[in-house]
């Protein structure tokens, strides 16, 4: 245990979940970190811990103009190795930023985010003759619904549906799926199902799906 009453494990997810919202990572990191918000609750949970600790942020340090790079190349191509920074990354951010980044590391190194409270649902749907899977993490505090979808798109002239069926057995629309979807706001409760139809282009003309139901799974709190 640390001296805040964190492990070491503990601490690294929050700095890996800072690191996520601030958009410091890339690449296969960026895509690790969002699927593991999809499917991992205590890591989402952090997540929107930060988002919702950083957002006054955003109306605190204006657009920066964009860099200039010439004096960056330059120092890049003709720099003593021995003198170059492992966060050269820093370069290209404006001052603003750069503010705002280190008011960021500061103010976790002395308060550690406290995660919101509430649980976090998920639920994984998968439709194996398809390849078509969707994992869906779901924060009661915040009323958000955080997907990654795979797979392949709808079919032309179609479009995937996501709906909830509470204890009614009513069927109610979520909205729309793409392989872009990221998130939803909804109102979800553990032991509701989730379910992906295939319905016509913009979706069900009924208040039910009216094409098949690819998949199904129950919201299990983590």
């Amino acid at each position: 245990m640390t001296d805040q009453g964190y492990t070491a494990s503990e601490e690294d997810d929050d700095l890996l979940a800072a690191e996520y919202v601030l958009g410091l990572l890339e690449g296969a990191a960026w895509h690790e970190a969002q699927d593991r918000a999809a499917i991992d609750g205590a890591f989402a949970a952090r997540v929107q811990a930060w988002e919702e600790r950083l957002s006054p942020l955003n109306a605190e340090f204006p657009e920066a103009p964009a860099p200039d790079l010439l004096p960056r190349i330059e120092a890049e191509l003709f720099a003593d190795p021995k003198k170059t920074s492992r966060r050269g990354w820093l370069w290209g951010l404006g001052l603003g930023t750069v503010a705002a980044l280190v008011f960021v590391v500061a103010f976790f190194v002395a308060t550690p985010p406290v995660p919101p409270t509430g649980p976090v649902l998920v639920a994984e749907l998968v439709d194996e003759a398809r390849g078509l899977r969707l994992r869906a993490a779901y924060s009661e505090a915040s009323e958000t619904l955080n997907l990654v979808l795979s797979g392949p798109a709808a079919d032309s002239g179609q479009d995937y549906e996501l709906w909830v069926i509470d204890a009614t057995g009513q069927p109610r629309s979520l909205g729309l799926l793409t392989l872009e979807s990221r998130q939803l706001r909804a109102s979800l409760a553990e032991g509701q199902i989730l379910a992906i139809s295939v319905e016509p282009e913009g979706g069900s003309p009924e208040p039910a799906p009216t094409g098949p139901v690819l998949a199904t799974a129950v919201l299990e709190a983590t």
